[in-house]
C-alpha cells in the first residue's frame, strides 16, 4: 500500500484490562455510545460505568486531567503509576499494531484488511490519561460513510454496494499528545505602510501606483498554548486524521477501562519528543501570526525571533475512530469516521469506466455547442 505503517511499536490495550463479564450471564460487557454505559448484548443487562465526579461527557463540567511534566518524562522520571506494559502484534503488511482477544490467535487487521497472526512481545510505555469516548454507533458510523461514498460520482459502483451490504466496522481509539507551553518571543522585524503615488504610463495615462514606506520594529510577544494536538500514530494516512478535526476535547474524560469495552485502543508510535518538535511547528506558525499583528501596518517583515519555550506538559489521550479497510478487485481503500462528530474521510476510489463516460459525454456536448454556434454564425447553413 503507499502509505507504510513502519515502526509500529505497540499494541492496543491488553485484553484483560478491558474486558467486563456481564453479572448476569457472564457474557462480555461492551461500552455504548448512545447510553454512556456497559451494557450485554446476550442478555441486555446494563452497567453504569462508576464516577464519583459527576463529569463528564454525560453529565457536569469536564473533569480537569493532570498534565504531566515533559522533562521529567523525557528523562525517564515519570512515576511508575504513569507507566504501563501492553503485548504487542504487528501487522506484516502496513505495520500497524493488532490487538487480540481472549483465546483468538487470528485476526484481520482492521487498518488494511491483511490477515495477522498473534505474536507475543511487550513494550513498556506512558499511559493513556484522557478518552474522548465513541459518540457515534457501528450503524451511524456505516451511515455517515455510505453517505460520503454516495457523493462521489466516480466511484465504482461495485466498491459502492459492496461497502453497503453492512460489513463491520472497527470502532478504535487512536493515540494523541497534547502539549501545553508558555511562550515568550523577542522579535525584531519591519512595518510597511502603504501610500500611493501618481505616474504617467507609456499610454500617457495617468495612474496609482501603490509603494510600501519600512520603518524598523522590535518587541515582545507572549501566548500560553493550551492542548496542542498531535497525532501518536502511523498507522492511518495523516492526510486522512488530520482532516477528522475538529474534536471537542471539552469532552474528554479522565481514562477507564470501561470505555474501551468492545473497541480497540492503539498504541502511540510516534515518541513523545518526536511528537513535540511538531508541536513546536505548530507553536511557530502562531507565534508569526502574533508577532504580525504587533508589528501592525499593511505588511510585515519578521528578521528575527527568538523564542522561548517554558513549563511544557503533556497528555496521553485516546480519540474515537470508526475504521473500515475493504479489499477490492485486488486493491485496498480504507474509510475513517470521526466517532464523536461523524466526519468522515477515506481514500477516494475513482471508476476509470465513469470517468471515461464522462469525458465522451462532456465532448458531445462541446462538439453539439460548437455545431449550433456555427450554425448560428453561418446563418443556418452550416460552418462557414
Amino acid at each position: 500500500m503507499s502509505d507504510s505503517f513502519d515502526n509500529a511499536k505497540e499494541a492496543a490495550r491488553p485484553e484483560d484490562e478491558h474486558r467486563f463479564p456481564c453479572p448476569q450471564c457472564g457474557s462480555d460487557l461492551r461500552f455504548a455510545p448512545t447510553e454512556g454505559k456497559l451494557v450485554c448484548d446476550h442478555c441486555g443487562h446494563e452497567e453504569p460505568i462508576e464516577d464519583d465526579r459527576a463529569a463528564g461527557p454525560w453529565g457536569g463540567d469536564a473533569p480537569a486531567l493532570v498534565e504531566l511534566d515533559y522533562e521529567a518524562a523525557i528523562a525517564a522520571q515519570l512515576p511508575a503509576q504513569e507507566m504501563e506494559e501492553t503485548r504487542v502484534s504487528q501487522c506484516p503488511s502496513c505495520g500497524a499494531q493488532v490487538s487480540f482477544e481472549g483465546a483468538t490467535h487470528s485476526a484481520e487487521c482492521p487498518f488494511c484488511a491483511t490477515p495477522v497472526v498473534a505474536d507475543t512481545g511487550t513494550h513498556r510505555h506512558i499511559k493513556p490519561k484522557g478518552v474522548l469516548p465513541f459518540k457515534l454507533t457501528e450503524r451511524q458510523a456505516h451511515e455517515a460513510m455510505n453517505g460520503w461514498l454516495g457523493r462521489l460520482w466516480f466511484a465504482p459502483n461495485g466498491l459502492q454496494e459492496y461497502a453497503k451490504k453492512g460489513r463491520k466496522m472497527d470502532g478504535i481509539y487512536v493515540p494523541y499528545w497534547t502539549y501545553d507551553a508558555d511562550t515568550a518571543t523577542n522579535y525584531r522585524g519591519q512595518r510597511g505602510d502603504a501610500y500611493y503615488v501618481t505616474v504617467r504610463g507609456p499610454d500617457g495615462k495617468s495612474r496609482q501606483e501603490r509603494r510600501i514606506r519600512w520603518s524598523r520594529r522590535s518587541g515582545r510577544v507572549a501566548r500560553f498554548f493550551d492542548d496542542i494536538l498531535i497525532l501518536a500514530s502511523r498507522s492511518l494516512p495523516k492526510r486522512f486524521t488530520d482532516r477528522l478535526a475538529p474534536w471537542d476535547l471539552s469532552e474528554l474524560d479522565a481514562y477507564r477501562p470501561e470505555f474501551l469495552s468492545g473497541f480497540r485502543a492503539e498504541g502511540y508510535q510516534v515518541e513523545l519528543a518526536e511528537g513535540f518538535e511538531e508541536a513546536k511547528q505548530v507553536m511557530e506558525a502562531q507565534i508569526r501570526q502574533d508577532i504580525r499583528r504587533d508589528i501592525g501596518g499593511d505588511e510585515q517583515r519578521i528578521d528575527h525571533m527568538q523564542i522561548r519555550i517554558d513549563d511544557v506538559t503533556f497528555k496521553h489521550v485516546l480519540l474515537p475512530v470508526w475504521l473500515a479497510a475493504y479489499k477490492y478487485r485486488g486493491q485496498s481503500y480504507r474509510f475513517v469516521v470521526n466517532g464523536q462528530t461523524g466526519k468522515v474521510q477515506g481514500e477516494r476510489p475513482w471508476s476509470w469506466i465513469k470517468i471515461t463516460i464522462a469525458v465522451i459525454l462532456a465532448a458531445i456536448v462541446i462538439g453539439a455547442g460548437l455545431y449550433l454556434y456555427g450554425m448560428a454564425e453561418g446563418g443556418g447553413t452550416g460552418f462557414k
